[in-house]
């Protein structure tokens, strides 16, 4: 498992961010707005760079979509994406 980790490591902020954000299930206006709080405003995302990342995420089966509510999709960790996310904070510390 730690050589399929390890190919997405160093994660970018924004994706270190959103993936943190997504440790409890989240829509995606959700993690825009606890990125920037969990940054204290240093990291906001637009909306084309959180949506990119979800497609990319969602591609490598690092998130997963839980809900879909009208237009508002959650995503939350799977265990691959749960593992990704503690790698890189055990490589930050």
């Amino acid at each position: 498992m730690s050589e399929t980790i390890n190919k997405y490591l160093p994660l970018t902020e924004s994706t270190a961010y959103i993936l943190l954000a997504l440790v409890e299930p989240l829509h995606g206006y959700g993690v825009m707005q606890k990125v920037e709080a969990m940054s204290e405003g240093t990291v906001k995302l637009g909306p084309g760079t959180l949506y990119g990342a979800f497609s990319t995420l969602e591609t490598e089966k690092l998130i997963v979509k839980v809900a879909e509510v009208e237009r508002r999709k959650s995503y939350t960790l799977p265990e691959k994406g749960k593992s990704l996310l503690k790698e890189h904070i055990r490589r930050s510390q």
